[in-house]
């Protein structure tokens, strides 16, 4: 009897234990920040783990306006990334806007004199009836800046995230080893504007509740317009010093943010910090003591574009192999210098036989396996301006031309969408020693009271 009265009544008693405990513990107002990392998670203010899985929105080329605006409204392309299940967007922006703020005694540039300035007179003033028309809470007296908060307000509401990318010096299509942007001390890339604008956007960003991270810099690479100078300057030892200042600059302005920390190669190697090996030709190595008091905001990130001039590689285990060496084995107890891994940009050309390409394929498994974050390159259709051509299509948008449907709804809803659940599904195999996170990314902690837990016990042994 007493075997019976446990196999029947302490199931129910704990089941209604558990529903309790669910219902009066408090859920946490969404986003639930300020975010830390803990190992190789990114955690939030509750200790749930949280992954990255969004999309790329440029805002850096020659307008620096974010694209898109003329075709639909802010609220309807946020509900478009939305409606995949996506938690993040990747906003970029050029250093030059800021600068440009400076320059014009700390105001910014309205968007209608953005768009005759980067397209011309004729053509900007019918984008911007376009995008007045599209989002009529804009005006003539609406500026970049005021973009990109409408951009941050509008996610906040959806519950997205929002990562701030500084993807360029001088506004402009990326990324060339001869653009003048590749490298601190470049042609373009000013290194105490570069710091000014970080500064700024940290700081600007403030009022926005969904910034979570911001990046130091979109894909570092050889810069090649100088050869002597990029012989003499293109190291792990000069990057190290210019990281240790960029993230200083983001942390004093806002201490809140994670920090994104670029590699070599366009941001594909990343492997002497994960390693611990020399940042050569010098001896030092990577130390989280000198990001003294916010070593738990850096998060690594890393680009995948082995298919960029021509088919990727179609072997699994050879795209596993390659990611785990530029720096995914960061997310593995055996690094020696753990920490989470974002793949802030991949992506191809979306056409009928996207969702069949190997290469992809294999990089969102392994990702999504592996419960690093991701942002895909990229969500629109088309630019404003791009290398000199107005209304550019963007063939690797997610979007059509006109920013209305998915270019290939194939691949949407076979390779992307399903990556996207099973990225924020914490995988079992992927957990390391760094601690065992929730089963959902983003899910509410359910905590049993103790003396909920003591009842339970006691009405057990009673009846056993």
């Amino acid at each position: 009897m007493a075997k019976l009265g446990q196999r029947y009544w302490l199931p129910v008693l704990l089941a209604f234990t558990g529903v309790s405990a669910s219902s009066n513990a408090p859920r946490a107002t969404w986003p639930n920040g300020p975010f830390v990392t803990s190992g190789r998670w990114i955690q939030d203010a509750a200790g749930t783990t949280v992954t990255y899985v969004g999309v790329n929105w440029p805002g850096s080329l020659d307008t620096m306006i974010p694209e898109g605006l003329q075709y639909q409204s802010i609220e309807t392309i946020v509900s478009r990334i939305k409606s995949l299940g996506m938690n993040a967007i990747r906003l970029t922006y050029a250093t030059e806007m800021i600068d440009e703020y400076y320059d014009n005694g700390k105001t910014d540039v309205t968007i209608q004199k953005a768009l005759t300035d980067g397209l011309d007179q004729e053509s900007g003033t019918a984008v911007y009836n376009k995008i007045i028309a599209n989002n009529p809470s804009f005006n003539t007296e609406t500026t970049r800046l005021q973009v990109y908060d409408a951009i941050a307000t509008e996610c906040a509401k959806q519950e997205i995230y929002v990562h701030l990318d500084n993807h360029v010096s001088k506004a402009g299509w990326c990324c060339s080893p001869l653009d003048g942007n590749a490298w601190w001390g470049d042609q373009y890339f000013n290194t105490a504007n570069w710091t000014r604008g970080l500064s700024f956007m940290a700081t600007h960003g403030k009022s926005w509740s969904n910034l979570m991270s911001m990046s130091l810099r979109n894909e570092l690479r050889t810069p090649l317009s100088n050869i002597t100078f990029a012989s003499e300057n293109y190291n792990w030892e000069n990057w190290y010093t210019y990281v240790k200042q960029g993230s200083d600059a983001i942390h004093s302005a806002n201490a809140d943010v994670l920090i994104f920390l670029s590699g070599l190669d366009s941001d594909q190697d990343l492997s002497p910090v994960v390693n611990g090996t020399a940042l050569t030709p010098g001896s030092a190595t990577f130390n989280e003591d000198d990001f003294s008091g916010y070593a738990n905001k850096l998060v690594l990130e890393l680009h995948a574009y082995d298919n960029i001039f021509g088919p990727g590689p179609s072997d699994c285990n050879t795209v596993n192999d390659e990611l785990s060496t530029d720096g995914f084995n960061a997310l593995t107890s055996d690094a020696k210098n753990e920490f989470p891994v974002v793949l802030t940009e991949f992506g191809l050309v979306q056409n009928g036989s996207s969702a069949q390409d190997p290469y992809i394929n294999c990089v969102l498994d392994y990702i999504s396996t592996k419960n690093a974050g991701w942002m895909i390159w990229q969500i629109g259709g088309s630019y404003y301006i791009r290398e000199g051509t107005q209304d550019y299509d963007e063939s690797w948008g997610l979007l059509t031309h006109n920013w209305s449907d998915w270019r290939s709804t194939d691949f949407v809803n076979s390779s992307l969408t399903p990556a996207v659940t099973k990225t924020t599904t914490i995988n079992p195999d992927s957990i390391s020693s760094a601690g065992t996170p929730d089963k959902t990314s983003g899910g509410p902690k359910i905590a049993i009271p103790l003396h909920a837990a003591i009842l339970v016990i006691g009405l057990g042994i009673m009846f056993y």
